[in-house]
C-alpha cells in the first residue's frame, strides 16, 4: 500500500456517526472497557461480546451481549452479529485465539477494520497496537530501506521508560479472571480458554516457585560467574512458554522440545567443540514441563556432556553479558539481545527478522560467525516500530491503565494503526514462515 493509498484509508469512516465498534476479549484488564468509554464519549457506538464470567466481571452492562454456545456455533453467531449490528470496527486482544481467529475471517468478510493489541514489544510502558494481526501476520515492513524511510518521516521518539509493573496488577487480575471461570462456569458451559493449563494447578505450582525464586536466582548467577571466570564462548537459548501462540500458533512446532532438539542438534553437529550452550527458563514458566531435566538428558545422548547450562532464574542480561549470539524461535528476547548488541539467529520470522538486524545465514554458521546487528538500522527499527505499531501504557500500571486506555482509543477513533508506510499487503514474514511449515 502507497503512502497515499494509506492515508486514503485511514482518513476514511472516521466519523463517529458512521463507526460501530465492536469489542471482543481483552488483557487480564479494565483497558477494553475503559478504552471503549473514551470511544463512547466521543460519540462512537461501543458493543461487546463476553465469552466466560470472568469476561463479564470486566465489562457488562450496556452495548454487552454474551455468547454461550459451543465453538462450533460462534462462526454463524459472529457473523449474524457483524452483519445485523452493521460493525465497522472489530478490537481485539491477541489474533490466535480461537474466537478470534474465526472473528478475523468474518470481519474480512464485511470489510470491517480489524484493531488488534497486544502486550507492547518494547517493554515496559508500551502497548502494542496493529491492523489486522501480529507476529508473522503483522503488515509492518520487513524491508530495511522502508523501515528507514519509517524512521525518518516519524522523527525523535521520546522512548523513556514509563509505568513500572506493579506485581499486584500482574498476579491480581490474573487470579481474579481465571478463578471466577473455574466457580462460574456453568453461567458459560462451552467457553474455551486459550491457555493450556488448568489455572488452580498453575497458581499453585507459580507459588511454590515463588518461594525459592531468590535461590533459583542466586544459583543462575553463580552458572553466569564462573562461564566469565573460565572464559567460555557461550551462546544463550531463551525457552518459550508450551502455551505461548508465538510458539503454538507463528512456528511449525507442538512443543519447544522440539525447538531444544533442533538447537542441540545443530551445537552438537556444527559448533567449535569449545562453544556453550545457556538455556534460560521462562520467567512465567510453573514447572509443568521439566526442562531441567530435558536439557540435561538431551545433552547426554548428543555428547554434550557440560557444554549445557541450564538456568532456572535470574534474567536476561546477565547471560547476555558473557553471549557470543542468542538463538530464539522468535521470542520478544530476541528484540532484548539486539538492543544489547548481541547477534541474534530466529528459527523463524520474527517481528525482528530483517537483514541487517538478524543474523540471515542458517544456524550451523551462527556457531561459527554470528553476524552482529546494525545499530543504526536497530535504532530506525525501534523508531519505526514505536510510531506505527506501539502505543504508551500499560496493564500492568495504575496510571499506564488510563493512558494506554487513551491512547488506544486516539488510535482506534482516527484508524491510525500501522501509519507512515507501515502497512505492507500482504503480510510480508507469511510467505517464508508458510514455505517452514507455520500453520497460517
Amino acid at each position: 500500500m502507497s503512502g497515499a493509498d494509506e492515508a486514503k484509508s485511514g482518513a476514511l469512516g472516521t466519523d463517529p456517526s458512521e463507526r460501530r465498534i465492536l469489542f471482543l476479549q481483552g488483557p487480564l484488564s479494565p483497558l477494553f472497557k475503559k478504552t471503549g468509554e473514551h470511544l463512547k464519549r466521543r460519540g462512537f457506538s461501543v458493543f461487546r461480546i463476553n465469552f466466560c464470567a470472568g469476561d463479564w466481571l470486566h465489562w457488562h452492562g450496556e452495548g454487552c451481549d454474551n455468547f454461550k454456545g459451543t465453538a462450533e456455533d460462534w462462526p454463524n453467531f459472529v457473523t449474524d452479529y457483524l452483519k445485523s449490528r452493521e460493525i465497522t470496527d472489530l478490537v481485539l486482544h491477541g489474533d490466535q485465539r480461537l474466537y478470534h481467529r474465526i472473528a478475523i475471517e468474518k470481519a474480512h468478510e464485511q470489510k470491517a477494520f480489524i484493531a488488534v493489541t497486544e502486550l507492547g514489544a518494547l517493554r515496559p510502558g508500551w502497548m502494542t497496537l496493529e491492523r489486522n494481526g501480529l507476529s508473522t501476520l503483522s503488515h509492518f515492513p520487513s524491508d530495511p530501506e522502508l523501515i528507514r524511510e519509517i524512521a525518518m518521516r516519524a522523527g525523535e521518539v521520546d522512548l523513556t521508560p514509563r509505568y513500572p509493573s506493579s506485581f499486584w496488577l500482574q498476579t491480581a487480575p490474573d487470579v481474579v479472571y481465571n478463578l471466577t471461570n473455574v466457580f462460574l462456569k456453568p453461567l458459560y458451559p462451552h467457553y474455551q480458554r486459550h491457555t493450556i493449563h488448568p489455572p488452580v494447578e498453575e497458581y499453585l505450582r507459580g507459588g511454590i516457585r515463588l518461594i525459592r525464586e531468590k535461590h533459583r536466582s542466586e544459583v543462575a548467577a553463580q552458572k553466569i560467574d564462573a562461564l566469565k571466570e573460565d572464559g567460555a564462548r557461550c551462546f544463550v537459548l531463551p525457552l518459550q512458554l508450551e502455551g505461548d501462540f508465538q510458539l503454538r500458533r507463528h512456528s511449525p512446532f507442538q512443543s519447544f522440545k522440539e525447538v531444544l532438539e533442533i538447537v542441540l542438534g545443530s551445537l552438537a553437529e556444527n559448533a567449535p567443540e569449545d562453544t556453550h550452550l545457556v538455556i534460560k527458563s521462562h520467567p512465567l514458566d510453573v514447572g509443568f514441563e521439566d526442562w531441567s531435566g530435558i536439557c540435561h538428558d538431551m545433552a547426554l545422548s548428543l555428547g554434550l556432556g557440560n557444554r549445557i547450562h541450564f538456568l532456572g532464574g535470574g534474567g536476561l542480561a546477565a547471560p547476555f553479558e558473557v553471549a557470543s549470539g542468542v538463538v530464539t524461535l522468535n521470542s520478544t528476547a530476541g528484540l532484548e539481545a539486539l538492543q544489547a548488541g548481541v547477534p541474534v539467529k530466529t528459527l523463524v520470522p520474527a517481528h525482528y527478522d530483517v537483514a541487517g538486524l538478524t543474523h540471515q545465514g542458517d544456524l550451523a554458521g551462527f556457531w561459527h560467525n554470528p553476524q552482529k546487528p546494525d545499530r543504526k538500522l536497530l535504532d530506525d527499527y525501534v523508531q519505526a516500530l514505536a510510531v506505527a505499531t506501539q502505543v504508551r501504557g500499560s496493564i500492568h500500571n495504575k496510571e499506564g491503565v488510563e493512558a494506554a486506555a487513551r491512547n488506544i482509543a486516539d488510535r482506534i477513533a482516527d484508524r491510525r494503526l500501522n501509519q507512515l508506510g507501515a502497512f505492507i499487503e500482504p503480510p510480508p514474514r507469511l510467505e517464508r514462515a508458510r514455505e517452514l511449515g507455520v500453520p497460517l
